[in-house]
């Protein structure tokens, strides 16, 4: 294995592949390839820090050590036995291992976490003697993706998740993941030079996120990385991309704002904000809906549902708050099947997105002043891309 040229896997929600895919070709990236909830792209160790600190969609950075085809436990063991660990393990590293499996016969994860776990212990041990390995280094993690007897094997990069920015210790209720957020704005194609209004903000995730990109401020400055602490990484490379990419924050002027009716949820948002260091760019006040005025050029909001939701009415009320409004492009994403209905008018176009495990639509409205009534709209095209 050539540490100069790296297989990585970006790790994206299921419907931003695209998005992550694009961004990863902007970041320079080589052979950049999307697949069914990953974006494969090729690099060096450099690429890797890069894509841990920018990439604002992807949920983790994974490393590909190998894959093939396994249908018993022997072959699983020959192939995590048979992968240069060593390249980047050293042997005092500790290696966890994680992993599923999706319509395969070795449908048993406990089982192949241990068989993975015990072969690239051999391998270790072959290379470095001894009968036993201490594991009181870094953590190098390791993970394994079992579908259809297809195994693919990885070291995780990043740690926690990356849509875990640093700016949000408590994100009230049923929150929105930054990375989804982050995702939706890159669809809407908000690049900062236009007016933002979300008048749902709840905890800030959308106008934190729309001022980093505003501002070309890289998600991941605030947090640390597995990676970092590896011992194949040259010294100063994840400080030399942290000052690269402090050095690509520009100076935007902002016109980026938010309202919420719940005074905590205001407060939180504020606080999120200083944390993410985009305080001075972001305006939020408390307002309930039926006083909001705001007509910017991008709305996008999360209204209430599931856990959120205290009844349909509310729903539906959110959906018909948002219908005196005028935005020139208005996104919502939303679980609730009926917003179209409520909301009065037939999204331009509908995306399916996943908040976590929760199945959710985006609705894109690209004229939302003129819109099309529902009782002129086009035939329903749920799950069009």
């Amino acid at each position: 294995m050539e540490l100069d040229r790296l297989t990585f896997a970006a790790v994206s929600l299921f419907g931003l592949e695209g998005v992550t895919a694009d961004e990863c070709r902007r970041l320079g990236f080589q052979n950049v390839r999307a697949d069914t909830g990953k974006v494969f792209f090729e690099g060096d160790l450099a690429a890797l820090a890069r894509a841990n600190l920018r990439l604002r969609t992807a949920e983790r950075v994974l490393i590909k050590m190998g894959e093939a085809d396994v249908k018993s436990f022997s072959e699983l063991f020959d192939l995590a036995r048979g992968l240069p660990w060593e390249t980047i393990l050293p042997r005092e590293a500790a290696f966890p291992v994680t992993g599923h499996s999706l319509s395969s016969l070795l449908h048993s994860v406990p089982d192949c976490q241990s068989i993975v776990k015990k072969a690239v212990a051999e391998r270790l041990k072959s290379v470095y003697g001894g009968e036993w390995l201490p594991e009181t280094g870094e953590r190098y993690s390791i993970r394994f993706s079992l579908m259809h007897d297809r195994c693919v094997l990885y070291l995780d990069t990043s740690g926690e998740g990356l849509h875990k920015r640093g700016y949000r210790a408590n994100a009230g209720i049923a929150p929105l993941r930054e990375t989804l957020a982050a995702g939706i704005l890159l669809i809407s194609r908000y690049r900062g030079f236009e007016s933002f209004y979300d008048p749902m903000c709840g905890s800030g995730t959308f106008l934190i996120e729309a001022a980093m990109i505003a501002k070309n401020r890289a998600p991941g400055l605030l947090r640390a990385f597995d990676a970092e602490k590896w011992q194949i990484m040259p010294e100063t490379l994840f400080a030399d991309e942290r000052k690269a990419a402090l050095a690509d924050v520009r100076d935007l002027p902002c016109h980026i704002a938010g309202s919420d009716i719940d005074p905590d949820m205001v407060r939180l948002a504020k606080e999120n904000a200083e944390k993410a260091g985009v305080g001075e760019d972001i305006t939020v006040s408390r307002l309930p809906m039926n006083e909001v005025k705001a007509a910017p050029d991008v709305m996008v909001t999360n209204p209430p549902y599931g856990m959120r939701m205290a009844s349909k009415s509310e729903a539906a009320a959110a959906a018909r708050g948002l219908s005196r409004l005028r935005p020139t492009r208005l996104y919502v994403i939303t679980s609730d099947e009926r917003f179209e209905e409520f909301y009065g008018r037939r999204a331009s176009k509908k995306r399916k997105l996943y908040n976590g495990m929760i199945k959710c639509d985006l609705y894109m409205y690209f004229d939302a002043v003129k819109g099309t009534p529902l009782a002129k709209s086009r035939p329903d095209r749920r799950g069009e891309k």
